[in-house]
């Protein structure tokens, strides 16, 4: 069987790099779309699996379809607000379609946005007005929701405290069930999809789904050390102090503030944009990382 040539968008970020290789691995002709000028150094890793580098700009239409031209599918992990994430993903949508590609994989990579209700998060939001524009366009597409990158455990905006030996949760049970995928199996599970003609337009994916007391439990068992929860405050408490965030920083462009970090947080603990049914077994050779290892790492 002819390789396949996949085109990647954004393959000098952490989670576009990780797909990029994942591909490689598989087999597949790797062609990365980047700015003009993007400096040689964001690239040479890159170059080194063997993938081709090719310099367009997304408001071209014309050097993004000569891009895009011969692939079997155009994969997406645009980051930004909506001139990235709506406007440059559907010029990207555009070329991709002119230049007859038959699939496209679009920069989604979050819990269910499509079962929470807009006005709670603003990039959800925005995730959801691409996605109205993909449905309506003549191609055949994927959507790849894993939940939170189970970095969030202990990166910059951590649930798990370990220097105060606390578990935060909001609402009113810790039990809430909570989605995590590794930033790794994402992208294997993405380059699975972008191998994969057959794929249905959303999959579902979890490296585990776990609660907050979960989650108190395990890093307690792998530190040694009693962990015990910290419960933040109710659900309207949360929309109140992300409000007041949003006031203080007013005209934030950037993708992710503090108060749309908060946001995350209420819809990890509502609860609606949980990820169900998984699709976890739809690629079996795939090994998942639950969130003992990632904790075990850490501690």
């Amino acid at each position: 069987m002819d390789q396949q040539l996949i085109v990647l968008v954004g393959a000098t970020g952490n989670l576009g790099g990780r797909i990029a290789r994942e591909l490689r691995r598989r087999g597949a002709v790797v062609r990365a779309i980047v700015r003009p000028g993007t400096f040689a150094v964001r690239t040479k890793h890159l170059l080194q699996e063997g993938v081709e580098i090719v310099e367009a700009d997304l408001n071209s239409k014309a050097d993004v379809v000569r891009a895009c031209v011969g692939a079997s599918c155009v994969v997406s992990t645009l980051l930004g607000l909506a001139p990235t994430l709506v406007d440059a993903q559907s010029a990207l949508l555009n070329a991709a379609i002119e230049a007859g590609v038959p699939r496209f994989i679009p920069s989604d990579y979050a819990m269910d946005f499509t079962k929470i209700a807009p006005g709670l998060n603003r990039n959800f939001d925005l995730h959801r007005e691409f996605r109205s524009r993909l449905e309506a366009a003549p191609i055949r597409s994927t959507a790849v929701l894993n939940g939170a990158f189970m970095n969030l455990l202990t990166g910059e905006a951590p649930l798990v405290l370990f220097k105060i030996k606390r578990v935060l949760y909001w609402g009113q049970t810790p039990e809430q069930t909570i989605d995590f995928t590794t930033m790794d199996n994402t992208a294997a599970y993405t380059a699975e999809v972008a191998l994969d003609p057959a794929a249905p337009s959303i999959l579902r994916i979890a490296g585990e789904q776990i609660s907050a007391a979960g989650l108190a439990r395990v890093v307690s068992e792998v530190t040694g050390e009693q962990f015990r929860l910290l419960r933040g405050g109710g659900l309207g408490r949360l929309q109140v102090l992300t409000k007041v965030v949003k006031a203080l920083t007013p005209g934030s462009n950037a993708p992710f503030p503090v108060w749309q970090g908060m946001q995350y947080l209420y819809c990890m603990f509502e609860g609606s944009g949980l990820l169900t049914p998984l699709d976890n077994a739809r690629y079996p050779n795939l090994q998942w990382t639950g969130v003992r290892t990632v904790l075990q790492h850490a501690s």
